[in-house]
């Protein structure tokens, strides 16, 4: 089964709905998806270098009451999946890109998934800045990709191109928010959803499977 995962890395609720998805997947053992991680920029206007967090933060939502209100509802969220999110360690926005970059690099390695979590950890846990190239060389490292070629790439700047067309694809799709999950290329839900519902998805898309199967 394909499951493809529309995300950015600087979402708190991708990394909710990733690890929804990850005990979803867990309550139906028996399925062997193929998880094909789409990039989403959020904020591809944000320069390479990034920008100071709060002047991000004040600038999209305004007032300090609803920044901590945003954030609460996520750390709250987050404490059920295990995530205990570090808001105030975070000094800056980045542009994703470069951690998109990644993540695709490591496409056809066993190391993707580690990937992901490990941006998303370092971002919203440890408050790393996920746009610098020497950060995301270290997650590469310690997730087990080689790290000379992975630095060389990183800092090529290939697969820019990649990324940036894959967001627009996702636009073309009729993808607004992030995160969202198309099962199969046939069934399409938005937002982090609850394992529960996520789980009724597969079944379904397993039962559509199987219905071509035996036609």
């Amino acid at each position: 089964m394909r499951i493809d995962i529309v995300f950015d890395t600087v979402c708190p609720w991708c990394y909710i709905g990733k690890r929804r998805l990850d005990r979803a997947l867990a309550a139906r053992p028996d399925v062997l998806p193929e998880l094909r991680w789409r990039s989403f920029l959020l904020n591809p206007e944000i320069p390479e270098q990034g920008i100071d967090r709060q002047a991000y933060l004040e600038r999209k939502f305004g007032s300090t009451y609803r920044i901590h209100r945003i954030h609460g509802a996520a750390i709250l969220a987050g404490q059920a999946e295990g995530i205990n999110f570090n808001f105030e360690s975070m000094t800056r926005t980045p542009n994703s890109i470069h951690s998109h970059r990644l993540i695709h690099y490591a496409t056809d390695s066993a190391h993707q998934a580690d990937i992901v979590e490990a941006i998303f950890h370092a971002y919203f846990v440890e408050g790393l800045d996920i746009g610098d190239v020497a950060v995301l060389h270290r997650i590469a490292e310690q997730c087990g990709l080689p790290g000379d070629a992975t630095e060389d790439y990183l800092r090529s700047g290939l697969g820019a191109a990649t990324v940036e067309g894959e967001h627009t694809r996702m636009h073309r799709l009729g993808v607004s928010g992030v995160p969202c999950y198309i099962f199969d290329e046939r069934y399409a839900v938005s937002g982090a959803q609850e394992p529960d519902i996520l789980v009724r998805l597969i079944d379904i898309a397993r039962e559509a499977q199987l219905e071509t199967t035996s036609s």
